[in-house]
């Protein structure tokens, strides 16, 4: 069995017979493929069976963190979207797909064109208010243009994502990340809360979870 998720800019992939999942860039993935059960921005054009994307972050945090109240925020190429659990039950969620235009994208659009390492960039005393990766550039482009150097303009702009997704989640002091950004040093140290990275994995981990049980299946659950 064949389960994706369908991002913007990348697609995980998990075959039921392989422990690790694999990630293709969107934009290299074979149009005529077809998975069995998928999430994400691209996936009901792929996919036998869809999951809301939600849901999917949903199921897959309540798997993989411990606690029965928590938050969880999923930044993406594309969106933003958080899921509040109080005491194991689903108490908030959320999607911004217009405040949240784009950042994740841009963000690794910034560090390529402008030839940084997000590991080597201190997090900045001060950010630029951005409240849309595509927008929020050109709070870059006037700093350059006044004397600040790129990486300084840079960490500012994704410092002012990270506050903006955290006032977006609810401003909780505790607070679980889910997407590729997890894997950016800047990004997660510019959260002015306890953070815990989770991966890029949670949305697969939630269509693990859709799957029937094994046993109901077989007694016709």
């Amino acid at each position: 069995m064949l389960l994706a998720d369908f991002g913007t800019s990348y697609c995980k992939l998990l075959d039921s017979r392989d422990a690790t999942p694999r990630v293709v860039p969107t934009k290299d993935i074979d149009r005529s493929l077809r998975v069995d059960l998928a999430t994400g921005h691209n996936g009901k054009r792929f996919a036998a069976h869809y999951v809301n994307e939600l849901t999917a972050l949903a199921r897959g945090g309540r798997h993989l963190i411990a606690d029965d109240s928590f938050t969880l925020l999923d930044c993406g190429s594309r969106d933003i979207k958080f899921v509040r659990y109080d005491k194991g039950v689903v108490k908030d969620m959320g999607w911004n797909a217009e405040c949240g235009a784009s950042m994740g994208f841009t963000i690794e659009l910034l560090e390529r064109y402008y030839d940084l390492d997000f590991a080597a960039l201190r997090v900045p005393p001060t950010s630029f208010s951005v409240t849309c990766g595509v927008l929020g550039m050109s709070h870059i482009f006037d700093a350059v243009i006044a004397g600040m150097s790129e990486a300084e303009a840079v960490a500012r702009f994704v410092k002012g994502i990270a506050l903006n997704a955290y006032q977006f989640a609810g401003r909780p002091r505790h607070l679980y990340l889910s997407g590729g950004l997890c894997n950016n040093p800047l990004f997660t140290s510019s959260f002015p809360c306890r953070l815990e990275p989770l991966g890029r994995w949670v949305l697969l981990e939630g269509l693990k979870q859709s799957l029937p049980h094994p046993t109901a299946a077989a007694e016709g659950r």
